[in-house]
């Protein structure tokens, strides 16, 4: 009876270990670890007087109450975050948004990484030389970074990464038949070699001074050819990187579970191996309320971003923690890389969005201030500047729009003169997570004399229409893909009309033309943020957009942890993560 006892016990606590992807092995526990012995088991139910049935139920009771106890143990170890959308996969080459940036930061490495304050930091790369008369980036590697244990290097092995592993991963990153959206990142190269082991060289086009910033990018995190040419279409779901994580278990849509890769090569500064942490842990609730739920319950230690469906719960107007949550919750906020905007499609023939009087009209007709007080319980920055937002070169440097009616009222009335036309009528295409904003800003502008229609369309049809055209104004977002304000000024350079580029406006000017061009030719930043500025101040007068507000990151973290930093790109950093 013994042994079959011991069978269900074992099975039991792997059940619940399997949680995290765990066994009581991982962590040196033995059956003593709950003081336990099979001797102590030689026991008979004529003892007790009960039944076998009652016996063995009661004996398993008692396993599982000390499995329930390891796991307790253990939960210090393990960091667990929920991700609302689906992951489709864990490959870099297809890292485009942060449901899989986030994981994938913790599996992989690059050249360069930024830290928080978005400085670029050596990664794999321990040291670099820029010419820029030759446009050249000649990097040398660190000779301590392993790939993780995989069956492809032989059994429970690995090896070192060499120069040649980034010339594999930089050819997988521009082959066609990988079509990954991140090929775009190496349209400026001209070519790259691995001179050696140790030295990786790239030769650029023409200058292009934030180009450190696009190699900090997980489009150009190192693979190994051994792991993609094994596991083929399935290394989305087998990934071997050379991150602070490594893969262990993934069931789509219900959990993923990373651990420790104690290979890892970084340290603190005290020469403690990174990570801390054993585990991540991710979960795949849609609901984005049952996730808050969850977190409240201390089943999560992390919720990022602010959803309606719970912020006026967790958050006042003023943008602070409710007294309820503040004793188990930190939040922390920071500048996020994101302008939120409505764009007007310049190449559209009605009179309306050809006036610039107009458009001018509608960045003075309602207030920023309010709107994010009210409506984003102040998680988030008035776009009263330019377009650039806070948390790069060049966003306070002009003056945008504030809320000005009578201004407004003028120019409306200007168009009137000009156009003939005595109501003037607009349409703005959003999605429904923003529709509480266009609402507001339809409200207000129909106090002015502006009528105002709103067209809620599906997020993936939003995009599409405002990719061809179809939508005379959109709502949008631009979320940096690199920390330069070039990214931002990109969108209004002619050369990158749709589809050839994020000029969703088609806006067209000679003069911010040219010193587009002439800033990529700079590599001093002080120097490049005074055209850029330039440049702003003319998308501020020429109005082919409505900035609304620079987002905030948003994330409430669980008391228990510390070291969870926060950064104007969002990105989940998790090797210096401790938990209490």
């Amino acid at each position: 009876m013994f042994k079959k006892i011991k069978l269900i016990l074992s099975s039991d606590f792997q059940l619940r270990s399997s949680d995290f992807g765990l066994r009581t092995s991982d962590f040196g526990l033995r059956t003593s670890v709950f003081g336990l012995r099979s001797s102590q088991f030689q026991l008979r139910t004529s003892d007790f007087g009960l039944p076998t049935s009652l016996f063995s139920l009661l004996v398993l009771i008692l396993f599982s109450s000390c499995a329930d106890s390891a796991q307790k143990d253990i939960d210090h170890l393990v960091f667990r975050y929920n991700e609302h959308s689906n992951i489709p996969t864990l490959d870099p080459a297809f890292a485009r948004n942060p449901q899989i940036i986030w994981p994938t930061n913790q599996l992989y490495n690059g050249l360069v990484q930024l830290d928080d304050e978005l400085n670029i930091k050596p990664d794999i790369a321990k040291s670099w030389e820029i010419v820029d008369s030759t446009c050249t980036y000649t990097f040398t590697l660190r000779d301590d970074v392993y790939f993780h244990k995989n069956k492809v290097f032989g059994r429970d092995s690995t090896r070192t990464v060499t120069a040649q592993d980034f010339v594999y991963s930089f050819n997988r990153l521009t082959d066609e038949n990988v079509a990954s959206p991140g090929s775009w990142v190496m349209n400026n190269v001209e070519y790259y070699e691995a001179e050696n082991d140790s030295t990786f060289k790239i030769l650029l086009k023409q200058p292009f001074p934030a180009f450190m910033g696009l190699l900090s990018m997980r489009y150009c995190s190192v693979v190994p050819k051994e792991a993609v040419e094994h596991y083929g279409n399935d290394f989305r779901s087998n990934p071997v990187g050379t991150g602070p994580f490594q893969f262990k278990l993934w069931e789509e849509n219900v959990k993923l579970v990373l651990r420790k890769n104690h290979n890892y090569f970084e340290t603190d500064e005290h020469g403690t191996p990174l990570p801390y942490l054993e585990a991540v842990a991710i979960t795949f609730l849609p609901d984005k309320q049952s996730e808050f739920l969850q977190f409240t319950q201390g089943k999560l230690d992390l919720v990022s971003g602010l959803d309606n469906s719970y912020k006026d719960e967790v958050i006042s107007t003023t943008g602070e923690l409710q007294e309820k949550y503040r004793s188990k919750v930190n939040l922390i906020t920071a500048p996020y890389l994101n302008t939120e905007y409505l764009g007007f499609f310049m190449g559209a023939d009605t009179p309306e969005i050809q006036s610039k009087a107009l458009r001018q009209a509608i960045n003075y007709g309602f207030d920023r201030v309010k709107m994010v007080t009210y409506l984003r319980n102040g998680m988030g920055i008035p776009a009263t500047n330019g377009f650039i937002p806070k948390g790069l070169p060049g966003f306070d440097e002009i003056a945008g729009y504030t809320y000005q009616p009578e201004k407004a009222k003028e120019l409306i009335a200007q168009y009137k003169s000009e156009s003939g036309d005595m109501t003037p009528q607009i349409t703005i295409g959003t999605n429904s997570q923003y529709l509480d904003l266009c609402e507001y800003i339809q409200r207000e502008l129909e106090k002015l004399g502006i009528d105002v229609t709103i067209d809620v369309v599906p997020p993936s049809t939003l995009r599409q229409m405002k990719s061809s055209g179809e939508l005379d104004i959109f709502r949008a977002s631009w979320i940096a893909d690199y920390p330069d304000a070039e990214n931002y000024l990109s969108l209004f350079y002619s050369e990158n009309f749709t589809p050839n580029g994020p000029n969703y406006t088609h806006f067209k000017n000679t003069t911010f033309d040219s010193l587009y061009v002439k800033a990529l030719s700079i590599s001093n930043i002080e120097e490049r943020k005074l055209l850029y500025t330039k440049m702003d101040s003319i998308i501020i007068s020429e109005a082919p957009v409505v900035p609304l507000f620079y987002d905030k990151a948003v994330r409430f973290v669980n008391k228990k942890v510390s070291g969870l930093g926060i950064n104007p790109q969002n990105f989940l950093v998790l090797k210096r993560v401790k938990k209490q």
